[in-house]
């Protein structure tokens, strides 16, 4: 174990000054793109002001005046929203202390004013009283998690394109952290938003990620049980049949990891405590898989009647000219 022990402690420092030089080279990514742009946004400005001082010069100056308050106008009101932005709340680690009694207040003073919640919660609330209203924020974020997971599974399910369903993916994924987000926070502040992008992703992508055997068994009974008998639907014609299982399959797989995602970030939102990132991604896991056989309940019967309908319409006569049948 002493082997073990020292390669761990030598391992700290190599791994704090990895990341040390990581943010320098972001710093000084970013830095060069702002540069960049001041330069370009310069030298288009004059351009735009030389061209209108030679129609006449007062139209040059006023165009110069008039670009210089609408970038003064597109930087100036962001920072001023960001200003006016409730600041982090970061919970504690044990629910004992002073600590989680501060937080207890701070968080019941922005549930207070939420639009979400039917009920304010009060100037002191008890921790009964912040459970509860964090009860109501939960019911709410299952709604917007349930309902992106049914558009990344019928819009992957039709696509059966892999890079343009890897973008639909992570632009809905993101977008629903963001939703998330500010059902709890209200308002939440750019800090808030990359602490709480940074930890979604760490514990989804980064502290385990599902096995690809694990995640196929999971949908594979969800998907069976969706598809029926659309195998004997049309006999003689097994690619409907093969066509209806990759999209079940894709869709499903990507519904389940948005669902995945949207357990992560409502817990993350939701909690009194600081909680493992190895309990948040287990209790994620074990919630997606629950809510998934409704998404694909709900989504599967109308993926495979579109495909019916559609694979009815191309058939040659008399077959076409028939009722097509109805989805199972």
């Amino acid at each position: 174990m002493g082997w073990r022990d020292e390669s761990l402690k030598e391992s700290g420092p190599g791994r704090e000054s990895m990341k040390k030089t990581l943010k320098l080279l972001v710093l000084l990514g970013s830095s060069f793109m702002l540069l960049s742009f001041g330069v370009i946004v310069v030298n288009q400005t004059a351009q735009v002001v030389e061209l209108a001082g030679r129609a006449h010069p007062a139209l040059g100056v006023a165009t110069f005046w008039g670009l210089i308050t609408i970038y003064s106008g597109l930087v100036g009101v962001p920072i001023l929203m960001i200003v006016r932005m409730p600041r982090a709340l970061t919970p504690p680690e044990t629910e004992g202390g002073p600590e989680f009694e501060a937080h207890l207040v701070e968080l019941g003073r922005r549930l207070d004013s939420n639009p979400y919640l039917q009920e304010p919660v009060g100037p002191r609330p008890t921790r009964r009283d912040v459970e509860r209203a964090l009860e109501s924020l939960d019911a709410e974020a299952d709604r917007e998690v349930r309902k992106m997971a049914r558009m990344v599974f019928m819009t992957t399910a039709v696509s059966q394109s892999g890079r343009l369903d890897a973008l639909l993916v992570l632009a809905a994924q993101s977008r629903m952290v963001w939703r998330i987000a500010h059902i709890y926070y209200q308002r939440p502040s750019i800090r808030e938003m990359a602490h709480l992008y940074s930890n979604v992703a760490a514990t989804a992508f980064v502290a385990g990620e599902l096995d690809s055997v694990e995640l196929h068994q999971m949908i594979q009974p969800m998907v069976a049980a969706s598809l029926g008998t659309v195998g004997g639907a049309i006999p003689g014609l097994q690619v409907i049949t093969s066509v209806a299982v990759n999209s079940m399959i894709s869709g499903s797989a990507n519904a389940f990891l948005t669902l995945r995602i949207g357990m992560i970030t409502r817990t993350y939102c939701g909690s009194l405590v600081a909680q493992p990132r190895n309990y948040v991604r287990k209790s994620a896991t074990s919630r997606a898989a629950r809510m998934l056989t409704d998404v694909v309940s709900d989504c599967g019967k109308q993926v495979i009647g579109a495909l019916k309908d559609e694979l009815w319409q191309k058939l040659p006569r008399p077959f076409g000219s028939r009722k097509a049948p109805e989805p199972v």
